[in-house]
């Protein structure tokens, strides 16, 4: 089985946050692949299909950012399960401005709250990770504080910017399932064109 993790908060005051754009692709996925209900599951929503004959699991934390790594310990001991090749975390990145994205095998938590409580649940940097950008563009590079970034509802332009990225992420996430990492990173380098 694989896992894919969408990082987020819950609560309706944090739907529209930048910092929520991992359950953005969550929720885009479980209704483009059609997945039943969600369904609560230890610290954790879930919805559970296949997809191209591998069965799939989406999960959506309940735990809030800082203790995202609880809702997936579990499945780190499951027999067959490789954290490496098996488990996807969706996750925001304030490094990369909206439009941008990078598929990635393995790396650092980058200051990522979410991240870093993954990797502190689960002794390893070795999983797959979608990072989205959330970030303002190059030209306008401060963010003022981190947290209230983070924390802000995204703009107009750039909520229809990343909705407009939906059948990319789920392309490359579907490319991930069938092939592996290093393809869907080849596939899908998250630049924009003409780069």
């Amino acid at each position: 089985m694989k896992v894919i993790v969408g990082l987020g908060n819950p609560g309706r005051e944090y739907a529209g946050t930048r910092h929520n754009v991992g359950w953005w692709v969550i929720d885009h996925l479980a209704d483009v692949w059609r997945f039943d209900g969600w369904k609560k599951d230890h610290e954790a929503l879930i919805a559970t299909g296949t997809v191209g004959g591998v069965k799939v699991r989406l999960v959506k934390p309940q735990t809030f950012m800082n203790e995202s790594g609880a809702a997936v310990r579990h499945y780190a001991r499951r027999p067959f399960f490789a954290v490496a090749s098996d488990l996807l975390v969706v996750v925001d990145e304030v490094a990369l401005p909206v439009g941008r994205y990078r598929f990635r095998a393995k790396g650092s938590a980058g200051g990522h709250n979410g991240l870093k409580s993954i990797e502190h649940h689960l002794h390893t940097q070795d999983y797959g990770r979608l990072r989205i950008g959330v970030g303002p563009a190059e030209s306008e590079r401060a963010v003022g504080v981190l947290r209230d970034y983070v924390l802000g509802d995204f703009g107009k332009m750039e909520a229809t910017e990343l909705r407009a990225l939906m059948p990319t992420f789920t392309a490359g996430v579907e490319m991930w399932l069938e092939k592996g990492m290093l393809e869907a990173m080849n596939a899908f380098p998250g630049k924009d064109k003409g780069e």
